[in-house]
């Protein structure tokens, strides 16, 4: 930050700047305009390629005039047929009538708060440009029924050319399970609060529980919390995540210059859903996956190639946590290997490895 900002950004505030801005150019203008609506704060710009669809079409002429939304001017064409798709398709497949929609790709705009690994805000939003997808209907495939019709998903391809590009790109904020704009420490609080206040929700559920066991002496029951006394003081993964982050050489480097959250919060059934899954930013070309026989010292070299390729120290181990891009046995192996004193990492990594390896987690 470069000053202390007049206050921080809001969900209402945000929306209004995306609307102000100008397709032509909002690529450019997105980070400039939420600069000047809320000066303090250096924002950066972050996308990721994760291709999705919006539910929402509309109907147009060859010549692009527009004729509604398509769920609805089909809802009423059905009508005149009498509810018949049959005789619907028949009808619309000898019309030139086009479907568009909007195809999108995440971006998350970020600024520091403070120093503090979890000192930061995120916004989620969507990139989305509206494209010419196809023919109104199928020409060579009969629907089932009128759900094709309503929400056809035929038309959707891999690559459309430019030329059926329509409209924009434009930025909107994601739902996101309530998590479109966040302050991380914040957010990392009320998950621990959470965890804490569920756990302790079932704790005289949890007092009454034993674990029984039959030997060959006879039955034997255990109290659950006599064998697991630290079962209130559990930390989850999110803060786990931060906290690792903040005692590994990963600390220097800002979190959101190399991993977005993709945070959820919602209430499902009475029980409240709070946590964020990271995704990288800049994932290595290929998964790093554990083989039989292969030496610690080799992966040792392996881990290290991973650190260059994405410029982050320790960078392996966080994408071991997110679960994909690095085999958790990698560093399980590294781990034995630790303690062996076979290989070694510096002390603040080493420490965290076997922290994780003693009480594994994951996304």
């Amino acid at each position: 930050m470069n000053a202390s900002p007049l206050r921080l950004p809001d969900a209402g505030s945000i929306g209004a700047v995306l609307a102000d801005l100008d397709p032509a150019s909002a690529d450019d203008d997105l980070v400039p305009a939420l600069a000047r609506t809320f000066p303090g704060f250096e924002f950066s710009l972050a996308r990721i390629d994760d291709d999705y669809w919006r539910d929402t079409r509309s109907l147009i002429r060859p010549d692009g005039t527009r004729l509604g939304e398509l769920r609805r001017w089909m809802t009423v064409e059905l009508t005149k047929d009498g509810g018949d798709t049959d005789a619907l398709w028949l009808r619309l497949k000898e019309t030139d009538l086009q479907i568009t929609e909007w195809r999108g790709t995440s971006a998350f705009v970020s600024a520091p708060t403070g120093p503090p690994a979890a000192d930061y805000i995120q916004i989620a939003l969507g990139r989305e440009i509206e494209w010419r997808a196809g023919p109104i209907v199928d020409p060579n495939y009969r629907p089932f029924g009128a759900e094709e019709l309503l929400d056809p998903s035929w038309p959707r391809s891999e690559q459309l050319a430019q030329s059926d590009r329509l409209a924009g790109p434009v930025y909107r904020l994601l739902g996101r399970a309530g998590g479109a704009v966040i302050h991380v420490r914040s957010f990392l609080d009320r998950c621990g609060r959470i965890e804490r206040e569920r756990r302790e929700a079932r704790r005289p559920e949890m007092a009454r529980r034993v674990i029984r066991e039959v030997g060959p002496d006879g039955n034997h029951e255990t109290p659950f919390l006599e064998a697991v006394p630290d079962w209130f003081d559990y930390v989850p993964r999110e803060i786990r995540f931060f906290q690792d982050w903040k005692e590994s050489s990963a600390r220097p480097r800002r979190v959101f210059a190399h991993w977005a959250l993709d945070v959820r919060d919602y209430t499902h059934k009475g029980e409240r859903e709070v946590g964020f899954i990271p995704r990288p930013l800049r994932p290595p070309k290929d998964r790093l996956l554990a083989t039989p026989d292969v030496s610690v010292h080799l992966l040792m070299d392996r881990i290290d190639a991973v650190d260059r390729e994405i410029g982050l120290p320790f960078g392996w181990f966080f994408l071991m946590t997110h679960g994909h891009w690095v085999d958790p046995d990698i560093g399980l192996a590294i781990a034995q290997g630790l303690k062996a004193q076979r290989v070694r990492l510096p002390d603040p990594d080493a420490r965290v490895l076997l922290r994780w390896a003693d009480q594994p987690y994951g996304f």
